[in-house]
């Protein structure tokens, strides 16, 4: 059994996603502490809230590094939804902030406009992979089992084709929904809040740490 720790800094639905990775099969840990984290053999980056806050709490809690090093470990890592949004450069919710750099690209708000829709993206959406997403983050999984469950107001942007693992439409916006750059896997939904369809990410994640 592999045993995947979910990271506490503070901004996570820590307990939805240790049970969700329960029920698929994994033993799941919720933890701060730099030795236990090292020896998981995936790490998955909750996250509710707003980037600068994750900064925050990240680079408080003493654990950029941490995440960085394990990142370079070469071993599966996860972030879902805000957690998915630190890997990326720099964030502009409230105020332009570093982020972990780990993927090209920024987290910028959704630019839908009043007359066009309401804000946030909360629902349950249908996402369309690519190439990659459909060997990897998706794998074995129907058309009808890529409806995920949405909430949040920034995305994603200027995401390079070969990190790109999903998108989804809202209100005529193409949106990320998922990316990918080697060891590393990002879902801008929840899929610990996503029914069967999440819990087959969740699946293939840990499939992915043990190497298959």
């Amino acid at each position: 059994m592999k045993r995947i720790v979910v990271l506490n800094y503070g901004l996570g639905n820590v307990r939805s996603v240790s049970n969700a990775l329960r029920a698929v099969g994994a033993e799941a840990g919720v933890s701060c502490n730099e030795r236990e984290i090292a020896q998981a053999d995936g790490l998955i980056i909750p996250g509710v809230g707003a980037f600068p806050d994750g900064m925050v709490n990240l680079t408080e809690s003493g654990l950029v590094e941490v995440v960085r090093e394990y990142i370079d470990s070469g071993r599966p890592v996860l972030g879902i939804c805000l957690g998915m949004q630190l890997l990326f450069e720099k964030g502009a919710e409230y105020q332009m902030t570093q982020g972990l750099s780990v993927i090209s690209g920024s987290v910028e708000i959704i630019p839908v406009k009043p007359e066009e829709g309401k804000m946030p993206h909360i629902a349950w959406s249908t996402i369309k992979p690519t190439e990659m997403g459909a060997q990897t983050m998706f794998a074995g999984m129907s058309d009808r089992e890529m409806r995920f469950y949405f909430v949040h107001s920034y995305a994603a942007t200027k995401v390079q084709a070969q990190d790109l693992s999903a998108t989804v439409d809202y209100m005529g916006y193409e949106i990320v929904a998922a990316v990918q750059k080697k060891n590393v896997w990002g879902t801008q939904f929840h899929p610990e809040k996503s029914g069967p369809s999440g819990l087959r990410v969740l699946r293939n994640f840990i499939l992915n740490a043990d190497g298959k």
